[in-house]
């Protein structure tokens, strides 16, 4: 039976070690340590945590307790584009269900995964603090207020997702 790490790619340690020596003085920092590794990698690569943990004598289910704990933090390879609907209770009213489908139904991912190109990560969050915009989307980081099912699909394709790579293509937008 393959082991979770023997089923991730192959990762290169030699970035991982320069971004550790930068904090081997300085063990209290691991949450910096951990945002310019997922920086580097795009999320967490299980032999580099484990590398962290070794360098820096810490216990790994430390490293593993912040990994989770934390949203801003990726176990898994993400996508390109990280896409993220609010769910919060301003948006939920004006449609942010509708888009949701949509965007799930156009990727054919569920939120809190990533489309099997990696182009496109898929998430959720109560709140983005933009009420007004709502429904809200945001595209690696960039607002996209007042979304609607064809808003969305115009916005998948802006991000290099082809009109025969949506799901159900022939519905009229």
């Amino acid at each position: 039976m393959a082991t979770e790490a023997a089923l991730e790619p192959m990762v290169d340690l030699a970035p991982a070690e320069r971004i550790i020596a930068q904090y081997e003085n300085e063990s209290e920092q691991v949450i910096g340590l951990l945002q310019d590794v997922q920086e580097h990698y795009g999320y967490l690569p299980h032999p580099v945590l484990d590398l962290i943990a070794d360098r820096l004598k810490l216990p790994r289910t430390q490293l593993y307790g912040l990994a989770t704990f934390y949203r801003a933090f990726a176990l898994e390879p993400q996508g390109k584009h990280r896409i993220c609907v609010c769910t919060g209770t301003a948006c939920h009213v004006r449609g942010a269900v509708a888009v949701l489908d949509r965007l799930r139904s156009d990727l054919g991912i569920e939120p809190g995964t990533t489309t099997k190109d990696r182009l496109f990560s898929l998430y959720t969050v109560n709140c983005l603090g933009a009420c007004a915009l709502g429904p809200l989307v945001t595209v690696d980081g960039n607002y996209e207020g007042h979304m609607t099912a064809t808003k969305t699909r115009k916005l998948l394709r802006r991000h290099g997702l082809k009109k025969e790579d949506q799901g159900d293509a022939s519905e009229s937008e």
